[in-house]
């Protein structure tokens, strides 16, 4: 029996209805659907958006499991890092213009083949080698199933609501990271890392049977790859993944490292060198002055600012809770707050998105993580996961309710321009993201560290035998030990040695505090300079958007 889904065929090509045609080459159809099936393509789109996050959730959650399982130096972890982020952020470009090639069923059985390799190889235990390998292809998959999200949900959702769909397929895959925090103890409880890759490889033999039950309907190809592409885009690779390493491996093996200075340097001129090269193709891959003009400036660095300031998240708060003491068992409820505030972000973000007006939203973001972050400037070693259970929940929610409307004023920006702008947009916004992630904890990592030491010697000029204080309390922590330290003098330089950890965790402490002053701070100053503009914007009727709205209703208007 013929699909009712599938458009109707004529001499062997499909014959589109006006409301059915894709948004742009590439993309599925959106033919008319029974209530049933739109309920299975949403479900899997769920689905799909959960295991996508997963890929560098688990990665995130276990990171330091890892290093110990496979025996790895932090700088070897680092590259574990690396290897993910450097194909991720480059891959949207390529994966875009292949499904504009070669059509959406090959892009969505390339992308469940880099996953099912990606998590089978893993299964077998093949050492570090195999683990940069396999983190690599993660990469790739984890930009795939984003999109195949994105489309899913958007053939289970109304035409009107369609943009929402594509929004909430992407914005869920960020609920996967803390979600993957809070489940991942539960499957080390035996002490056994291969539960996680046993996991991640079922996940994806379900993600392959699913999206081949129930398969997207087809779309238009267009020729979309020319020579030199095969020029730039390894180019362009090449130098974003320097600069990865650079941000990585940075803030483990500190900055004056010799090689690091080349990376930088390296990047630079790689990416420099693709971008001179699109500037000057007569059909470019990358439209460099629309990247270069005014409102994209503003765009990229509006996400990338976002993505420094949440990356406190990952950074400050979770460092803060490990200086404490605290280990990832004690962690599975603070996580599970994070994972059920990322979901309400993500959910209420499209539900209160308005397309004339998309700088509220980042307004209220803002104003969150300030609220947030000065909330947690008073940590002290007696601090544990209840007492971060709002500030930290309020910028996780705040971190995701932010990408709709960013997400959407670039998809605005590029549609009206035309389907070739996609490209330019899709490298705009990865790049912003993962560059923008990276930096912010680097940069917040070489602050901790300055301000640690800055602390320590302050606490330093205390820790001395002649203060009366401190000389009885090291008395009264060796008097303790006598059950177990017969040797006085033995007792006495383990209770000195404790009260220096002390110390040292102290300093640890006060530098995150130092961290979440300058979050609040940032913050606060972006706030305040992007509400003048809203309000001078909004006094006088002016929306920046105006242009892209309009040429968007006519599009809507000629597919009627």
């Amino acid at each position: 029996m013929a699909d009712p889904a599938a458009p109707a065929a004529a001499g062997g090509a499909y014959v589109f209805k006006p409301h059915e045609r894709p948004i742009m080459p590439g993309s599925p159809a959106s033919p008319d659907h029974p209530v049933g099936r739109k309920v299975g393509y949403f479900v899997i789109g769920l689905y799909l958006a959960i295991v996508g996050g997963f890929q560098n959730g688990l990665l995130i959650a276990n990171l330091t499991v890892l290093q110990g399982h496979l025996d790895l130096t932090p700088a070897d972890a680092g590259w574990v890092t690396v290897s993910y982020n450097m194909t991720n952020a480059c891959m949207s470009i390529l994966l875009y213009k292949s499904r504009q090639q070669f059509g959406i069923q090959r892009f969505v059985r390339a992308t469940m083949i880099a996953l099912l390799i990606a998590n089978f190889v893993q299964l077998f235990d093949a050492g570090y080698r195999m683990e940069l390998v396999a983190r690599g292809v993660s990469g790739i998959a984890a930009s795939g199933l984003t999109t195949l999200a994105a489309f899913y949900m958007m053939q289970g959702l109304p035409a009107k609501m369609r943009i929402a769909g594509f929004l909430l397929g992407i914005g869920l895959g960020q609920v996967a990271i803390p979600l993957a925090r809070a489940i991942s103890p539960l499957l080390l409880a035996d002490g056994d890392i291969g539960n996680l890759f046993v996991l991640q490889f079922a996940l994806s033999l379900v993600a392959v049977g699913a999206v081949n039950i129930l398969q997207l309907p087809p779309g238009e190809t267009i020729r979309s790859f020319e020579k030199l592409d095969l020029i730039t885009f390894p180019i362009l690779a090449v130098g974003v993944g320097l600069l990865c390493a650079f941000l990585v491996q940075g803030r483990i093996i500190w900055w004056s490292t010799p090689w690091l200075g080349g990376a930088l340097a390296a990047s630079v001129v790689l990416i420099g060198t693709a971008f001179l090269i699109e500037h000057y193709r007569r059909n470019p891959m990358l439209h460099t002055r629309w990247i270069g003009s005014r409102n994209l400036i503003k765009f990229a660095l509006t996400g990338a600012l976002v993505r420094v300031l949440t990356s406190e998240q990952n950074f400050g708060a979770s460092g803060l809770l490990s200086a404490t003491g605290l280990v990832n068992d004690q962690l599975v409820t603070y996580y599970a707050v994070l994972s059920f505030a990322t979901l309400m972000g993500a959910v209420l973000s499209i539900a209160r998105l308005d397309p004339t007006d998309l700088r509220r939203p980042i307004l209220v973001a803002l104003a969150v993580i300030t609220v947030g972050a000065f909330l947690d400037t008073h940590s002290g070693l007696r601090t544990g996961p209840v007492n971060l259970y709002f500030s930290q929940g309020a910028i996780a929610f705040a971190a995701v309710y932010v990408m709709g409307p960013l997400l959407l004023e670039g998809l605005l920006r590029a549609i009206s321009r035309g389907p070739a702008y996609m490209v330019s947009f899709l490298a705009v916004f990865s790049l912003s993201q993962t560059i923008g992630g990276l930096a912010g904890v680097a940069a917040l990592s070489a602050f901790h560290t300055l301000r640690t030491k800055a602390h320590l010697m302050t606490l330093g000029q205390s820790l001395s035998t002649t203060n009366p204080e401190l000389a009885q309390g090291i008395n009264a922590i060796a008097a303790s030990l006598t059950g177990s330290i017969a040797d006085p003098a033995l007792r006495s330089a383990t209770a000195a040695g404790q009260v220096v950890r002390e110390a040292a965790r102290e300093a640890t402490i006060l530098a995150f505090n130092d961290v979440f002053v300058v979050i609040g701070s940032l913050s606060a100053i972006a706030f305040v300079a992007m509400f003048a503009r809203w309000v001078y914007d909004r006094r006088r009727g002016i929306n920046p958007l105006a242009r892209e709205l309009e040429v968007l209703q006519k599009l809507r208007a000629q597919n009627q």
